[in-house]
């Protein structure tokens, strides 16, 4: 399966195999007999609650994953202004800049592969921005305009606001309880549906392969969207980074286009 194809069917997929197996087990208590449940209007009651409830935690979790789809925006607008800012500096020595650069481009891509890789550490993105922190260090003492230098700490502040924002997002699930809840309220329409009488084989089939497939897709979305920052082939939900990819492209054309054309001192 092609990754967009798999990224798009690759939990119903999933969903249709698991609904496959569990229409087996429905068809052997069929054939035996034990289709017990005749549907009455507290049955539709109770797979209405139960379908009405991981909707709401669905809503909730997709919420929260809107959220995370801006932090590569955001991440990327901060590093470019971070980097842009170091660019017009008033400084007859272009070296500090120039380290300053290169220890920005570290960080970017401690970040970026930390995330891409499933490997993300707070550690390791606090220990890259403490070496920036110590060039704005350098950039104060050689007389940089304190506003310029508060700007740079700005941008670096909301640098170290996103990461932690990703560090609680990965290390946090949505309220446990409520996935509690999803499981034994999608369990327990599976089970009722497994043992409810209804007439025609064709009808019966359809309604539970219908309802099973829909809670059970459900319910695994909900799961792959708790992590939106969890990449690689078993991950159908995560936000997209290409924002933050393409930096490094950008940050390669404008040093290039520095070299080619250094900036002119009075």
């Amino acid at each position: 399966m092609e990754p967009e194809s798999k990224k798009k069917w690759g939990i119903m997929f999933k969903a249709i195999i698991m609904m496959l197996v569990l229409l087996v087990i429905r068809t052997v208590v069929d054939l035996i007999g034990f289709d017990l449940i005749p549907i009455t209007p507290v049955v539709g009651a109770f797979i209405t609650g139960a379908i009405f409830t991981i909707a709401i935690i669905f809503t909730g979790t997709f919420t929260d994953f809107k959220e995370s789809e801006k932090v590569g925006g955001e991440l990327a607008s901060a590093l470019k202004a971070l980097y842009n800012d170091s660019r017009v500096l008033p400084l007859a020595d272009d070296e500090p800049t120039k380290v300053f650069r290169a220890h920005l481009r570290d960080l970017h891509r401690t970040i970026r592969d930390g995330l891409l890789e499933n490997r993300f550490s707070l550690a390791d993105t606090n220990r890259a921005m403490n070496v920036l922190n110590n060039d704005i260090r350098t950039l104060a003492f050689l007389n940089v305009a304190p506003p310029l230098i508060a700007k740079l700490r700005n941008e670096l502040g909301i640098i170290d606001k996103i990461c932690n924002r990703i560090e609680v997002i990965i290390r946090t699930d949505f309220i446990p309880a409520a996935y509690a809840l999803a499981e034994i309220a999608t369990g327990g329409v599976i089970l009722l549906l497994l043992f409810i009488r209804m007439d025609g084989i064709l009808e019966s089939t359809v309604i539970f392969a219908v309802i099973c497939t829909m809670l059970i897709g459900l319910l695994l979305l909900i799961h792959d969207m708790d992590n939106p920052f969890e990449f690689g082939p078993d991950a159908y939900a995560d936000v997209d980074l290409e924002t933050l990819v393409f930096l490094e492209t950008y940050f390669d054309e404008q040093d290039a286009e520095m070299a080619k054309n250094p900036p002119v001192k009075a």
